[in-house]
């Protein structure tokens, strides 16, 4: 049973949007010092932001941008990346997702914070065109000023694409 657009844009909480996956870092996934490729990171950061799009917006999404990304600690073979992620703030057809990124060393007992983010995605459907997405509703304080701090980036994004526009 397919949900009518009415249904689809009623408000929905942060909550809904929450997502969390894990992987455990493999040879595959390293350089050949062992450290985790920051590449393989980011593939990882786009996914469970995605999560958290698709869990919002009840549709297909593709990632439009991701803000810079900084590596705080590495990360090795043999641990355990968690990646924690949720919609901040819905911009008509836009999402802003922050994704959040820990490594834990279950043997030493060590949980870090590895990397931050925040990406836009914007919903389509089938055909690939863009289409509304429900508003989203900030429950916790944490939350609200995710919410307030997701419209300044979006005002600093456009101000640099304007500006890269001018060039």
């Amino acid at each position: 049973m397919n949900a009518t657009n009415e249904e689809m844009l009623v408000p929905r909480p942060v909550s809904d949007s929450q997502s969390e996956m894990a992987e455990i870092v493999l040879p595959n996934d390293a350089n050949p010092l062992g450290a985790l490729l920051g590449g393989r990171l980011m593939h990882w950061i786009d996914l469970a932001g995605a999560m958290a799009a698709h869990r919002h917006s009840r549709s297909y999404t593709v990632t439009a941008s991701v803000d810079h990304i900084d590596f705080l600690v590495p990360v090795r073979v043999g641990d355990l990346v968690i990646l924690k992620s949720s919609v901040n703030r819905v911009f008509r057809t836009s999402m802003e997702v922050g994704v959040k990124v820990f490594v834990e060393n279950y043997i030493a007992d060590t949980v870090q914070h590895v990397a931050s983010a925040h990406l836009t995605f914007v919903a389509i459907d089938a055909k690939g065109n863009r289409t509304e997405v429900a508003p989203v509703i900030p429950e916790t304080e944490e939350q609200r000023r995710r919410y307030e701090d997701a419209g300044h980036r979006r005002e600093i994004r456009r101000a640099e694409s304007e500006r890269r526009k001018k060039k």
